[in-house]
Protein backbone atom coordinates (compact mmCIF):
# COMPACT_ATOMS: atom_id res chain seq x y z
CA UNK A 1 0.00 0.00 0.00
CA UNK A 2 0.92 3.48 -1.12
CA UNK A 3 1.87 5.61 2.22
CA UNK A 4 1.24 9.25 1.72
CA UNK A 5 3.40 11.93 3.91
CA UNK A 6 1.20 14.71 5.10
CA UNK A 7 2.15 18.04 6.74
CA UNK A 8 -0.42 19.24 9.70
CA UNK A 9 -1.06 23.20 10.04
CA UNK A 10 -1.42 24.90 13.47
CA UNK A 11 -3.24 27.49 14.75
CA UNK A 12 -2.96 30.21 17.69
CA UNK A 13 -2.78 27.28 20.13
CA UNK A 14 -2.23 23.55 19.52
CA UNK A 15 -1.27 20.37 21.66
CA UNK A 16 0.43 17.63 21.21
CA UNK A 17 -1.04 15.14 18.75
CA UNK A 18 -0.01 13.41 15.45
CA UNK A 19 -0.19 15.87 12.87
CA UNK A 20 0.77 19.03 14.70
CA UNK A 21 2.29 21.86 13.05
CA UNK A 22 5.63 20.69 11.65
CA UNK A 23 4.77 17.27 12.24
CA UNK A 24 4.88 14.92 9.11
CA UNK A 25 1.97 11.88 9.02
CA UNK A 26 1.16 9.30 7.22
CA UNK A 27 -1.94 9.01 4.96
CA UNK A 28 -2.20 5.31 3.71
CA UNK A 29 -3.73 4.57 0.09
CA UNK A 30 -6.17 1.82 0.56
CA UNK A 31 -7.26 1.27 -3.43
CA UNK A 32 -7.88 4.72 -5.83
CA UNK A 33 -10.77 6.06 -3.69
CA UNK A 34 -9.82 6.07 -0.19
CA UNK A 35 -7.29 7.45 2.56
CA UNK A 36 -6.50 6.13 5.91
CA UNK A 37 -4.89 8.13 8.44
CA UNK A 38 -2.93 7.77 11.70
CA UNK A 39 -6.47 8.42 13.57
CA UNK A 40 -9.81 7.71 13.37
CA UNK A 41 -10.61 11.15 11.29
CA UNK A 42 -14.17 10.96 12.84
CA UNK A 43 -13.71 9.67 16.45
CA UNK A 44 -10.28 10.27 16.95
CA UNK A 45 -9.97 14.02 17.44
CA UNK A 46 -11.53 16.39 19.49
CA UNK A 47 -14.20 18.80 18.09
CA UNK A 48 -12.77 21.96 20.35
CA UNK A 49 -9.10 23.06 21.89
CA UNK A 50 -8.83 24.53 25.65
CA UNK A 51 -8.83 27.94 24.18
CA UNK A 52 -11.77 27.58 21.90
CA UNK A 53 -10.27 26.54 18.29
CA UNK A 54 -11.80 23.55 16.85
CA UNK A 55 -10.27 20.77 15.01
CA UNK A 56 -11.09 20.83 10.81
CA UNK A 57 -10.31 17.79 9.12
CA UNK A 58 -9.04 18.61 5.23
CA UNK A 59 -11.80 16.69 2.85
CA UNK A 60 -11.14 18.87 -0.10
CA UNK A 61 -8.33 21.65 -0.41
CA UNK A 62 -9.14 25.21 -1.54
CA UNK A 63 -8.54 25.37 -5.20
CA UNK A 64 -9.62 21.90 -5.90
CA UNK A 65 -13.37 20.44 -7.34
CA UNK A 66 -13.10 16.36 -6.56
CA UNK A 67 -15.78 15.84 -3.67
CA UNK A 68 -14.45 13.90 -0.85
CA UNK A 69 -15.68 13.65 2.56
CA UNK A 70 -14.93 11.31 5.98
CA UNK A 71 -16.66 8.56 6.24
CA UNK A 72 -18.41 8.31 9.89
CA UNK A 73 -18.88 4.81 9.88
CA UNK A 74 -15.01 3.84 9.72
CA UNK A 75 -13.29 7.23 9.95
CA UNK A 76 -11.72 6.99 6.45
CA UNK A 77 -11.49 9.79 3.76
CA UNK A 78 -13.45 8.20 0.71
CA UNK A 79 -14.03 9.82 -2.86
CA UNK A 80 -17.90 10.35 -2.77
CA UNK A 81 -19.73 8.91 -5.83
CA UNK A 82 -22.54 9.79 -7.47
CA UNK A 83 -24.48 7.96 -10.28
CA UNK A 84 -21.56 5.62 -9.88
CA UNK A 85 -19.36 7.43 -10.82
CA UNK A 86 -16.64 9.80 -9.13
CA UNK A 87 -18.39 12.80 -8.17
CA UNK A 88 -16.34 16.42 -9.10
CA UNK A 89 -18.05 19.30 -8.24
CA UNK A 90 -19.23 21.18 -11.69
CA UNK A 91 -18.75 24.57 -10.78
CA UNK A 92 -15.73 26.89 -9.55
CA UNK A 93 -13.01 25.90 -7.47
CA UNK A 94 -13.06 25.32 -3.90
CA UNK A 95 -12.98 28.79 -2.08
CA UNK A 96 -11.48 27.56 0.97
CA UNK A 97 -9.76 24.55 2.84
CA UNK A 98 -13.51 22.60 2.95
CA UNK A 99 -13.52 19.87 5.83
CA UNK A 100 -15.86 18.37 8.90
CA UNK A 101 -15.04 19.34 12.54
CA UNK A 102 -14.39 15.56 14.54
CA UNK A 103 -17.22 14.26 16.81
CA UNK A 104 -19.81 16.66 15.76
CA UNK A 105 -22.85 15.75 14.15
CA UNK A 106 -26.14 17.24 12.72
CA UNK A 107 -29.10 14.92 13.71
CA UNK A 108 -31.66 13.90 11.73
CA UNK A 109 -33.84 14.17 14.73
CA UNK A 110 -33.26 18.14 15.29
CA UNK A 111 -33.93 18.67 11.14
CA UNK A 112 -30.02 18.10 9.96
CA UNK A 113 -28.45 16.05 7.79
CA UNK A 114 -26.82 13.47 9.98
CA UNK A 115 -22.84 14.37 9.03
CA UNK A 116 -20.60 15.82 11.13
CA UNK A 117 -20.60 19.95 10.83
CA UNK A 118 -19.28 21.29 7.76
CA UNK A 119 -16.57 24.36 7.43
CA UNK A 120 -14.90 26.35 4.82
CA UNK A 121 -10.78 27.40 6.36
CA UNK A 122 -9.71 30.82 4.82
CA UNK A 123 -5.86 30.27 4.34
CA UNK A 124 -3.52 28.65 1.79
CA UNK A 125 -4.63 25.62 0.23
CA UNK A 126 -3.70 22.35 1.89
CA UNK A 127 -3.21 19.01 1.14
CA UNK A 128 -6.58 16.61 1.60
CA UNK A 129 -6.40 14.83 5.20
CA UNK A 130 -4.48 17.48 6.74
CA UNK A 131 -5.54 18.04 10.52
CA UNK A 132 -5.73 21.75 11.16
CA UNK A 133 -6.32 24.32 14.17
CA UNK A 134 -9.06 26.79 12.80
CA UNK A 135 -10.49 30.04 14.70
CA UNK A 136 -14.41 30.34 14.17
CA UNK A 137 -15.75 33.59 12.88
CA UNK A 138 -19.09 33.16 11.69
CA UNK A 139 -21.40 30.70 9.63
CA UNK A 140 -23.82 30.31 6.56
CA UNK A 141 -27.17 28.90 7.26
CA UNK A 142 -27.66 26.85 4.48
CA UNK A 143 -30.21 24.14 3.95
CA UNK A 144 -30.08 21.39 1.27
CA UNK A 145 -32.87 20.31 0.74
CA UNK A 146 -34.77 21.38 3.76
CA UNK A 147 -32.26 19.64 5.81
CA UNK A 148 -30.13 21.84 7.91
CA UNK A 149 -26.59 22.11 6.33
CA UNK A 150 -24.50 24.94 7.86
CA UNK A 151 -21.36 25.85 6.84
CA UNK A 152 -19.16 27.55 9.32
CA UNK A 153 -16.48 29.61 8.44
CA UNK A 154 -13.11 29.86 9.85
CA UNK A 155 -9.74 31.20 9.33
CA UNK A 156 -6.08 29.40 9.63
CA UNK A 157 -4.42 31.91 12.20
CA UNK A 158 -0.44 31.42 10.30
CA UNK A 159 -2.28 32.75 7.51
CA UNK A 160 -2.88 36.28 6.30
CA UNK A 161 -6.35 35.62 7.44
CA UNK A 162 -4.73 35.23 10.82
CA UNK A 163 -5.65 38.13 13.16
CA UNK A 164 -9.09 38.32 11.57
CA UNK A 165 -12.11 37.48 14.53
CA UNK A 166 -15.50 38.22 12.90
CA UNK A 167 -17.34 38.54 9.98
CA UNK A 168 -17.31 41.95 10.67
CA UNK A 169 -13.42 42.50 10.24
CA UNK A 170 -13.68 39.95 7.35
CA UNK A 171 -15.63 42.34 5.49
CA UNK A 172 -13.76 45.24 6.48
CA UNK A 173 -10.07 43.89 5.36
CA UNK A 174 -11.76 41.88 2.54
CA UNK A 175 -14.52 43.81 1.16
CA UNK A 176 -16.87 41.39 -0.38
CA UNK A 177 -14.85 38.05 0.85
CA UNK A 178 -17.72 36.65 3.19
CA UNK A 179 -20.28 37.27 0.08
CA UNK A 180 -18.25 35.42 -2.33
CA UNK A 181 -18.57 32.53 0.31
CA UNK A 182 -22.18 32.77 0.83
CA UNK A 183 -22.93 32.57 -3.09
CA UNK A 184 -20.66 29.78 -3.82
CA UNK A 185 -22.31 27.63 -1.25
CA UNK A 186 -26.05 28.73 -2.63
CA UNK A 187 -25.04 27.89 -6.33
CA UNK A 188 -22.42 24.95 -6.60
CA UNK A 189 -25.03 22.71 -6.40
CA UNK A 190 -27.19 23.92 -9.06
CA UNK A 191 -30.26 26.26 -9.41
CA UNK A 192 -32.86 26.25 -6.23
CA UNK A 193 -30.98 22.96 -3.80
CA UNK A 194 -29.48 25.24 -1.86
CA UNK A 195 -30.92 27.87 0.15
CA UNK A 196 -29.00 30.61 1.97
CA UNK A 197 -30.23 32.12 5.66
CA UNK A 198 -27.55 34.40 5.75
CA UNK A 199 -24.66 35.50 7.72
CA UNK A 200 -23.86 35.11 11.25
CA UNK A 201 -21.50 35.51 13.38
CA UNK A 202 -19.48 33.30 15.53
CA UNK A 203 -21.65 33.66 18.31
CA UNK A 204 -24.17 32.17 16.65
CA UNK A 205 -21.83 29.64 15.39
CA UNK A 206 -20.57 28.38 18.56
CA UNK A 207 -24.11 27.57 19.19
CA UNK A 208 -24.16 25.37 16.39
CA UNK A 209 -21.23 23.90 16.99
CA UNK A 210 -21.66 23.18 20.46
CA UNK A 211 -25.26 21.25 19.36
CA UNK A 212 -23.91 19.15 17.37
CA UNK A 213 -20.65 18.25 20.00
CA UNK A 214 -23.89 17.92 22.30
CA UNK A 215 -25.59 15.34 19.55
CA UNK A 216 -22.31 13.41 18.43
CA UNK A 217 -21.92 12.63 22.38
CA UNK A 218 -25.58 11.46 22.27
CA UNK A 219 -25.15 9.22 19.54
CA UNK A 220 -22.09 7.52 20.94
CA UNK A 221 -23.31 6.88 24.32
CA UNK A 222 -26.59 5.41 22.56
CA UNK A 223 -24.57 3.09 20.54
CA UNK A 224 -22.78 1.81 24.16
Amino acid sequence: MLLLMVVAAGCCQMEKHAGSAGAAFQLEKEGEYRLAGEKNFYSGYRALNENGDVRVVVEIPAGTNEKWEVNKENGKLERDFKDGKPRVVRYLSYPGNYGMIPQTLLSEESGGDGDPLDIIVLGPSVPRGTVLDVRIIGMIRMLDGGEQDDKLIGVMCDSHFGDIRTIRELEERYTGAAGILEDWFSHYKGPGVMQSGGLVGADAAGRVLQAAVEAYKKSVSGSE
